[in-house]
């Protein structure tokens, strides 16, 4: 059996379905099943890379590598929990008078064509299909931002679709250029966009055009991973969009964005000499850290206080990859998964906590160990992972990621610590109060599907004291693909 064509298939097929049949009372099962499918199917397809190695799908179509397969497991891990978190999350909504039945449908079929979009963009050995999957996913989320329909949400997810718009158009001239280089090479046999192509020739790529196209992907998809100065769309989008599209925008699409910079990376690394490619990802991933860190102090809005989070968080990986190196590679692609799974798990439990206090304004949410213990240690639990509190795997990523720069990139240590210092003092003063303060809310209508939260914070817990060995040689794998 296909397991890529699964993995594919579940998604695709039940957003169909959900587009139509979305308001049955079984819609929500069918998304969880959906999306539990699409877990097993990335499950199996990951075993069967791990133990054969790289395999083509469709042709040479798709590719699919023990980089790839490592962000296509996370993607399809951090999707399943999303949906189970989002079937009481969305009860609540409805039972509010937010949502109708019919957005509730769009909810979940543009839900599961997210998913579907994600993994093509993860998979796809083209990198124009990598364009147009990523122009799809966008189309998708503008969709999911502006759900609730209120003037806020239509106004973030239009900020979010021009931005991102203008990012992406970018990222074409940017993939237009790199096949102008290409064709020179490999001449017009149409593999002048096949990645497995491009990697075998790097080496005689112009490396002006390259540098060019690699300065233009990176502006491109940058914007998509929300790199300062191009991220102003972000905190919008995560504070008028449903709670779970905010897990999976901070979780999944980020991630999805970064692959994509970093599959340009590995071409531009190959014809550029001197580190080019490398020195202007450490030049955003410095800026993002610095100008999210001190965004943080001056939020009022709990979900956007989380979404200069992971502006932050993309900073630290950006800059990570952009120095390079076995440790380098490897402390950013730990980060990368730790920020997903300890980010949506945060989101999971700001979500219940605004819906039973009425309010994403943190001076308005106070009490929450005392309204419901479990949402209340969730999100204190999560606060301290995120904010990189030993022992939790963010802090073996930072740590990492520090003590690498302070080797070979002194100059960048005083900044990197300011950065985070500032961060954490402005996340956790907020947080406390929410959690430990006195409340009177009231009970949800339905209760909350909290378990999501601590099966990623156990995970994340889990890396941080130790990270199995199958893991381990998994991350070592791709982080020598990166160079």
């Amino acid at each position: 059996m296909d397991f890529f064509i699964l993995m594919l298939g579940f998604p695709l097929v039940s957003g169909l379905l959900l587009t139509v049949f979305g308001e049955r009372a079984w819609a929500p099962n069918l998304n969880i099943v959906a999306s539990l499918g699409t877990f097993l199917a990335s499950a199996l397809l990951t075993v069967e890379i791990v133990a054969y190695g790289p395999r083509f799908a469709f042709g040479e179509m798709f590719f699919i590598d023990s980089l790839n397969v490592f962000f296509v497991s996370l993607t399809a891990f951090v999707g399943l929990t999303t949906s189970i978190f989002s079937s009481p999350y969305m009860k609540n909504e409805q039972e509010h008078g937010r949502l109708s039945i019919p957005r509730l449908r769009l909810y979940k079929s543009m839900f599961q064509l997210f998913m579907f979009t994600m993994l093509s963009a993860l998979t796809t050995n083209n990198l124009g299909v990598l364009w147009v999957a990523m122009e799809a996913a966008t189309l998708t989320t503008v969709l999911l931002v502006s759900l609730y329909r209120t003037p806020a949400s239509l106004e973030a997810a239009w900020k979010y679709f021009i931005l991102c718009g203008v990012g992406i158009a970018q990222a074409l001239f940017g993939t237009i250029l790199l096949y102008f280089a290409a064709e020179r090479v490999l001449g017009e046999t149409g593999n002048a966009l096949l990645w497995t192509h491009l990697v075998e020739v790097k080496g005689q790529l112009e490396p002006t055009i390259m540098a060019l196209s690699f300065i233009f992907l990176l502006v491109g998809y940058g914007t998509k991973v929300g790199l300062a100065p191009l991220h102003n769309w972000l905190p919008d989008a995560h504070a008028e969009g449903p709670t779970p599209v905010s897990a999976v925008l901070s979780g999944l699409l980020l991630n999805v964005a970064l692959y994509a910079i970093l599959r340009c990376k590995v071409l531009a690394d190959g014809a550029i000499p001197g580190g080019f490619a490398g020195n202007l990802m450490m030049g955003f991933g410095l800026f993002t850290l610095v100008t999210a860190a001190f965004f943080l102090s001056r939020q009022k809005d709990i979900k956007r206080m989380f979404a200069y989070s992971s502006i932050e968080h993309m900073g630290i990986v950006t800059f990570a990859f952009g120095m390079g190196g076995a440790v380098a590679n490897f402390a950013g692609l730990l980060h990368m998964t730790m920020h997903s799974l300890t980010k949506s798990a945060i989101f999971f439990a700001v979500g219940h906590a605004t819906q039973k206090t009425g309010t994403q304004l943190m001076e308005d949410i106070r009490g929450l160990i005392k309204i419901n213990p479990v949402i209340g240690w969730g999100l204190m639990l999560g606060t301290l992972a995120i904010l990189g509190m030993p022992p939790f795997g963010v802090f073996a990523s930072e740590f990492m990621i520090l003590t690498h720069a302070m080797k070979y990139h002194p100059w960048a240590t005083p900044i990197l610590l300011t950065a985070l210092g500032v961060a954490f003092a402005a996340i956790f003063g907020k947080v406390q109060p929410m959690v430990f303060g006195e409340t009177h809310a009231k009970p949800l209508p339905h209760a909350p599907a909290i378990t999501p939260v601590f099966v990623h914070l156990s995970i994340v817990l889990m890396i941080g004291l130790y990270i199995p060995p199958y893991l381990t040689r998994w991350f070592h794998e791709a982080a020598r693909m990166l160079g």
